[in-house]
């Protein structure tokens, strides 16, 4: 596709943007760290798999959609999972099964396109440890007290992504100084299992005995390793997942295979923080938000419109303001749309107003200022079935604008009257209407208006609208 722009990726390893060239631009590889799926994910979470899927789109758009390979993994097996299911008394399986359903539910209302592989970390405990004895054999991984660990003094490079000392990686990674371990920094590729906990029994050549489990980090490079077979184009995740999570994986990865000068992935992307007004989202400050919970009062594209309102890797303070004022944003497409519904749109490429933008390290905020002039444009287009059908590809490649106008009008109950209700309501007032008893009938506007709902009388009917 020669006429597309070129990718422009800021590339975390090297601390600078790249212009981005794949191994082979027939399989354009892409991984990312996905859920561990014990409870519902937060907004921060959600700011992750939107961010990507974004990358996901501009990447299919430059090289086609069957040249693209994108995993994002889900991790069932972990100590909060085991928690989770000790408090709850539920088995593992019915909790992870779940809420690796929601997750997949939640994020599809927002837009989220289904990865090409979704691996979970269970499928692959073979794979995890076929990779530990190869780091065993090559003396980057040492037996310690039923635990297998990786020796960071045998990788050189170790510390190349976070860019921190051992210090602070120390003190990062908040490491159990353990009498096990050679250095305060190795970290745990396998651990033992309680006799209550789920596991499997180690391989003879390991010299430990007893059942255990694989440790997080060595998880997403054996699920990359089975899933791509050798280094990746891009690895993705949130910027806290850099230390020791990424930083883990890249020692792994490039001690048990053989991956030449790559780090694992050629490029490795990180998405910025997302902030309570000037807190961090945490349980201790009773401020977690759960795209699960916002789907009860809003439509997925408000709360997509308004991850996507900050470039991916700056920070983004989330609030009700923002996303109300995302649904007044998309109400105001949706209602040039509306004027639209008798144009069938043309058939148009995505505006280069948009993808451009995109193309510049996935620079969200500028394609959506792209879409607003595309918008105001509409009303003075000389080809209208044109300027619909570049709306909808520029909506498209954002995720947004894929609904009917009318029923995205028609909007979310959030608590007050739902569509039936309105609808008696509406047929009640006609009937009262017919009746000559316009008292009732400008009652039944005025208890719709409390609840929000506009309505909209014409020669071809009533059309009602949440506001």
């Amino acid at each position: 596709m020669t006429d597309q722009p070129s990718l422009f990726l800021h590339n975390s390893f090297s601390g600078h943007k790249e212009k981005f060239v794949p191994q082979n631009p027939n399989r354009v590889t892409l991984y990312v760290c996905g859920p561990t799926v014990y409870s519902y994910a937060h907004i921060g979470n959600a700011r992750a798999a939107v961010a990507f899927d974004q990358l996901y789109r501009v990447l299919r758009e430059l090289y086609g959609k069957n040249h693209v390979l994108y995993a994002r993994n889900f991790t069932d097996i972990d100590d909060k999972i085991i928690a989770a299911a000790k408090e709850s008394g539920e088995d593992i399986s019915a909790i992870t099964d779940k809420f690796t359903k929601i997750y997949q539910q939640d994020m599809g209302a927002l837009g989220v396109l289904a990865p090409d592989l979704e691996p979970a970390a269970t499928e692959h405990i073979q794979h995890m440890q076929d990779l530990i004895s190869r780091l065993m054999t090559k003396g980057h991984a040492y037996a310690g007290e039923g635990h297998i660990l990786f020796d960071i003094s045998t990788y050189a490079d170790y510390g190349r992504l976070s860019k921190i000392s051992q210090d602070e990686m120390i003190a990062g990674a908040r490491v159990e100084i353990a009498p096990y371990k050679k250095n305060a920094a190795d970290f745990v590729l396998w651990k033992p299992s309680k006799e209550d906990e789920p596991g499997w029994d180690a391989p003879e050549d390991w010299g430990i005995k007893g059942r255990g489990r694989p440790g997080w980090h060595l998880e997403c490079s054996a699920m990359i390793e089975a899933a791509f077979d050798g280094p990746i184009d891009i690895h993705g995740g949130g910027q806290d997942l850099r230390f020791p999570h990424h930083e883990n994986e890249i020692a792994q990865s490039c001690c048990a295979g053989d991956l030449g000068d790559v780090p694992l992935a050629r490029y490795w992307l990180h998405n910025g923080f997302l902030t309570m007004g000037d807190d961090k989202m945490s349980k201790s400050l009773g401020n977690i938000v759960l795209p699960h919970d916002l789907l009860n009062d809003w439509d997925g594209e408000v709360i997509r419109w308004a991850l996507l309102s900050a470039q991916y890797r700056q920070p983004l303070v989330w609030t009700q303001s923002l996303l109300q004022q995302s649904k007044k944003q998309l109400d105001r497409f949706y209602r040039v749309l509306q004027d639209l519904a008798d144009v069938t749109a043309a058939n148009m490429p995505i505006p280069s107003s948009v993808l451009a933008p995109l193309c510049d390290d996935l620079n969200s905020p500028e394609a959506m200022a792209a879409m607003h002039a595309l918008r105001d444009g509409v009303a003075k287009a000389t080809d209208r079935a044109a300027a619909k059908g570049e709306l909808l590809a520029a909506g498209a490649i954002l995720g947004v604008l894929q609904q009917d106008p009318e029923q995205w009008f028609r909007g979310k109950a959030a608590g007050g009257l739902s569509d039936s209700e309105i609808e008696a309501l509406l047929a009640e007032r006609i009937a009262a209407k017919s009746a000559k008893n316009y008292a009732r009938a400008d009652e039944i506007r005025d208890i719709l208006a409390a609840q929000g709902i506009m309505i909209e009388d014409s020669k071809t009917g009533t059309k009602w609208r949440r506001g």
